[in-house]
């Protein structure tokens, strides 16, 4: 029987996508922590929720659970809570796919504008421009933002900053 190595389910969780943003995989997301072997071709993957209500996380434990059962994979997916998941564990591959995808971002800083300054300044992902503006702080999944270029009048999602 030919050992697999934590390296290759990695690679093989990078066809694991996520439901709300499918250019991503839960690899570029930062939503799985850590693969672990726990006997031969028995492997944990633990995940962590983008927020602890993501309603994807179902979908996503069982597209975990389906790809390795493709490579003849026992897998048990466990999801912890602690430490919360932050938008820093994103990796810069998945930052420039949704960049590309017409999804800006996040930013490198948490957007607390609404309670103390000047609203953090999103570029436009289609056409780069700073000129943009806040149509609503919830867009089409509770962790993204609604804008809209005020250059190109395109309207565009922003991803979240959560730290």
């Amino acid at each position: 029987m030919t050992t697999i190595s934590a390296a290759e389910i990695w690679g093989f969780l990078e066809d694991v996508k996520d439901p709300e943003v499918p250019v991503l995989s839960v690899v570029d997301l930062g939503v799985v922590r850590d693969v672990k072997l726990r006997e031969q071709n028995k492997w944990e993957v633990v995940i962590t929720p983008t927020y602890s209500g993501c309603p994807a996380m179902q979908v996503i434990e069982k597209g975990i659970i389906e790809r390795l059962n493709e490579e003849g994979l026992e897998v048990n997916v466990t999801t912890v809570l602690s430490p919360a998941w932050t938008t820093d564990w994103m990796s810069e591959a998945g930052r420039e796919k949704l960049r590309a995808y017409g999804i800006a971002p996040p930013e490198d800083e948490v957007d607390k504008s609404v309670l103390f300054a000047k609203p953090t300044v999103i570029p436009c992902p289609n056409c780069g421009s700073k000129n943009t503006k806040m149509v609503s702080q919830f867009g089409s999944t509770a962790c993204k933002a609604h804008y809209k270029c005020l250059n190109c009048l395109e309207p565009f999602d922003y991803f979240k900053c959560l730290r």
